[in-house]
């Protein structure tokens, strides 16, 4: 069937509208009650099978369930059947099938107090045979050579090293006091102890020694120097201090980047910077990253744009605890409405506020793309 056939084949339904299906179903025939019945199929759970299924058995009713007679005609129709032949016949005290046998070399010690002279290797002839009398520092060096020494951790070396060095100094002391040629040379040695250590705790965060009240009094008096803030990682910021900075941003016609990324930030210092963004008219880019905000937070920073339209980058990932669909969706609603914001950092956890999200990012980029273009056709 084609588009058209299936357009018109819509259009000829809409002429039974005003049919009245009581005088249809009055006027039906009982073969054609029988055959609409077998084609309905109520998927009602709360009815009872024998409402939603129509009685397909057409042998009259022999009587009365008996449970007593079904259990006997059960039983006697499995006696008379007939059991399966087995393919190999019973015996009593012989065994069918595979017998599992254990193999030659299963029987070795479990314990760990069995000598490394009583274990076989079997290998290739060659190498048994040049094994067989090669020296301690010629097996020190073929180590060397597989690479076995990569093994052992930088500490753990050390140590073994350490060891060995000991060792040989006792030998030399040794050799000068009892007299030249005294002591046999035993070749190179590595019999250090490999000991345990504890690693070291890395910071994975880097440090910011910015000069945080420095900072404010820039941002209050509106220095021009200062385009770009770096608080991150800054976790002993008083809230008092934030709520200052928030402040400062209503007014402040020269800051650009506003990094604030852990920084345990709240719900408070979020609803006060909401307020920074929707008087502000510099700011373009803000990172709040891995804080403490919560939804309420992140609703009051997205409404805020609804009224900025300078922003074009902001970043909200990996907060307190997930956002949930409600927000999520007024999310997507905002960046519906904003044009400007081409960069946000954020990953939903619903299908259907990020298509949506991710559709308005790439319609502002697109934006952003031609006013680009129509610049540099007008400059040339």
């Amino acid at each position: 069937m084609t588009t058209a056939q299936g357009f018109s084949l819509y259009k000829d339904l809409d002429k039974y509208k005003d049919v009245d299906i009581d005088d249809l179903l009055e006027n039906l025939t009982e073969a054609e009650v029988l055959e609409l019945e077998s084609m309905l199929d109520p998927d009602n759970a709360l009815l009872p099978a024998s409402d939603r299924m129509r009685n397909q058995t057409d042998k009259e009713p022999t009587g009365p369930f008996d449970r007593q007679k079904l259990q006997e005609f059960l039983e006697n129709q499995a006696k008379s059947e007939k059991d399966v032949e087995d393919r190999v016949p019973y015996k009593s005290g012989q065994k069918r099938g595979k017998v599992w046998k254990a193999k030659a070399n299963a029987d070795m010690k479990k314990n760990g107090n069995a000598n490394a002279d009583e274990i076989e290797v079997q290998g290739d002839a060659e190498m048994e045979e040049a094994l067989k009398d090669a020296t301690e520092e010629d097996l020190v060096e073929l180590a060397g050579i597989l690479g076995l020494h990569s093994m052992l951790n930088q500490d753990q070396y050390y140590a073994a090293n350490v060891h060995t060095q000991a060792v040989e100094l006792n030998e030399n002391l040794r050799e000068l006091v009892a007299g030249p040629g005294s002591l046999q040379d035993e070749g190179a040695k590595f019999s250090g102890i490999s000991k345990c250590f504890v690693p070291k705790a890395l910071n994975l965060e880097p440090e910011n020694n910015l000069d945080v009240d420095k900072a404010l009094k820039q941002v209050q008096e509106n220095d021009p120097e200062l385009t770009s803030l770096n608080m991150n990682n800054i976790k002993n910021i008083p809230i008092p201090t934030l709520i200052s900075l928030s402040e400062a941003l209503h007014k402040n016609t020269h800051l650009k980047t506003l990094s604030m990324a852990s920084t345990r930030l709240n719900d408070r210092i979020a609803k006060a910077l909401g307020e920074a963004i929707e008087a502000n008219t510099a700011l373009t880019c803000l990172n709040l990253e891995s804080n403490f905000i919560t939804g309420t937070g992140i609703l009051a920073i997205m409404k805020a744009l609804l009224n900025n339209e300078t922003l074009s980058e902001l970043r909200i990932a990996n907060q307190r605890s997930s956002l949930g669909v409600k927000v999520e969706s007024y999310i997507a609603e905002v960046l519906e409405k904003n044009k400007t914001i081409v960069k946000f950092g954020l990953a939903f956890d619903h299908a259907g506020p990020r298509g949506k999200a991710n559709n308005f990012l790439m319609r502002n980029n697109e934006i952003v793309r031609k006013k680009r273009v129509s610049n540099r056709v007008e400059n040339q």
